[in-house]
């Protein structure tokens, strides 16, 4: 019998929903096998692939050569930290030596880079195991994934449900067990939203913490890489890998990166909590209640909870959504150009109304945005985070998807990439329906460290990261 077949058979129901930081000590110490772990995992994307479609490209053999080098490197006494022999899958917009990178559009389909990523690389680096590109929205442009050019992922605790977008594969695979992390993008929503629908962690860092290289772009000026998780200590883990300045990006900040685990476990009391209720308004019922109960534990925590007020709020979404729209038609031009047809019906739109604007509109739209800019984070500046409902909709089947909810999705977030701080979803609940809920966070510039802190903090006093969907039924469906 062959190796990984004999293998396999070690890994339990449980080890397959464990937290990285758990694994990671299980596999250093040798009770888990990187080889066992990855073969048990590609044998759960089999089974659940048919009903999630989490994934567009499963890289089977890529991720078998990675966790035998793992296994090698283990046993020789070479340690790479805690993402050695971890399985993870990114976001099919990083490019990747040899492996298509699709964008998820018909356009991009046939692209095979012949480089690799910045944050590629760096997983690569930290040991971590490659086992496919995840399903997005077409260009990363749509809050449902419903436009992907290879179908929609479908949402694990309930697959007639959207995941989100635009990272929907990435939060799929993460919620389902199908992988223990994932790299996501979000320009407007697209790594919190996700992460809130399908009830796992998902955080923006700062604009400029992570290297964009090798990223394909929605918007050049709003674009942010970052962790999405089972849990708080597991995102920390994956944002330090990733985190840090790169000569290849002119926008990443040559500042140093702290430590991000060491942080998470310190004392909350003290900190202080902006509750911005203008963005509680929209949000269903379920969602604003799973706020308030969060407020209640972290001050039980010694934190202090005052309302803020963000006038500027409004004027930021709509500087966002046109800098998204000119940076799109940017950077899809020549193709869409070369062929139009090429594009879905969502994607084209983007692009077509980014056209109508002027590059005086857009310079003056850059100049607005930097005076609102520093007016909102004057406002920000004696809190330590901002607590509101990640986004203003639940999750809806996805027949019931409409672009006409992309405005109303992205209200409690895309402000937060046109400031370019840290932000982040945790799973806060259930609604009656019995999906996910999320919680954003909001930090300081730079101060992903607070963020995870307080995040820490709140998910030790519940119980959701424990609930799983029932992958099982999912296999069977």
């Amino acid at each position: 019998m062959p190796r990984h077949e004999c293998a396999q058979m070690s890994i339990s129901e449980d080890d397959l929903w464990a937290s990285i930081a758990v694994l990671a000590q299980r596999i250093a110490s040798g009770e888990i096998n990187p080889v066992a772990l990855t073969e048990a995992m590609l044998r759960r994307i089999k089974t659940t692939e048919q009903s999630l479609n989490a994934y567009i490209t499963v890289t089977a053999e890529t991720a078998r050569a990675q966790a035998r080098i793992a296994e090698q490197e283990l046993a020789s006494g070479r340690s790479r930290g805690p993402l050695q022999g971890i399985p993870i899958a990114l976001k099919d917009l990083l490019a990747t030596t040899g492996i298509h990178t699709t964008f998820a559009s018909n356009a991009y389909r046939d692209w095979v880079p012949d480089y690799d990523a910045a944050v590629t690389t760096k997983l690569q680096t930290a040991g971590a195991v490659l086992l496919g590109k995840a399903n997005l929205s077409e260009g990363a442009a749509d809050s449902s994934s419903v436009s992907s050019a290879f179908g929609a992922p479908h949402n694990p605790w309930e697959p007639n449900f959207i995941t989100g977008g635009s990272s929907g594969g990435s939060a799929a695979a993460v919620a389902a067990g199908t992988a223990f992390a994932a790299i996501g993008s979000d320009t407007a929503m697209s790594i919190r939203q996700p992460a809130a629908l399908c009830g796992i962690v998902g955080l923006k860092p700062t604009y400029g913490r992570v290297s964009k290289h090798g990223a394909m772009a929605l918007s050049f000026s709003l674009d942010h890489l970052g962790p999405m998780t089972r849990t708080v200590e597991d995102c920390a883990i994956v944002l330090q890998a990733i985190s840090g300045t790169d000569d290849r990006d002119a926008t990443t900040v040559d500042i140093p990166v702290p430590d991000y685990r060491a942080a998470i476990s310190r004392p909350v009391s003290g900190r202080r909590i902006g509750v911005v209720r203008a963005l509680f308004d929209d949000a269903p019922d379920a969602w604003v209640d799973a706020c308030e109960h969060a407020i209640t534990l972290l001050e039980g925590l010694g934190m202090r909870a005052v309302d803020v007020s963000l006038p500027q709020l409004e004027d930021l979404m709509h500087l966002g959504s046109l800098l998204i729209a000119v940076e799109a038609a940017a950077f899809h031009g020549p193709k869409f150009d070369e062929n139009p047809d090429a594009f879905g019906v969502v994607l084209q739109g983007l692009i077509s109304n980014g056209r109508t604007y002027s590059g005086v509109e857009y310079v003056q739209a850059q100049r607005i945005r930097r005076q609102l800019c520093e007016e909102t984070l004057q406002a920000m500046q004696t809190f330590d985070v901002l607590l509101l409902p990640t986004t203003t909709r639940a999750a809806c089947k996805i027949e019931d998807d409409e672009p006409k909810l992309v405005i109303p999705r992205m209200r409690n977030t895309l402000p937060f990439n046109v400031l370019g701080v840290p932000a982040m979803s945790v799973p806060a609940g259930f609604d009656n329906a019995g999906m996910p809920i999320g919680m954003q966070l909001v930090g300081q510039p730079f101060a992903e460290e607070d963020l995870l802190n307080v995040a820490h903090a709140y998910e030790q006093g519940t119980n959701w990261i424990t609930r799983r969907p029932d992958v099982a039924s999912v296999a069977d469906a």
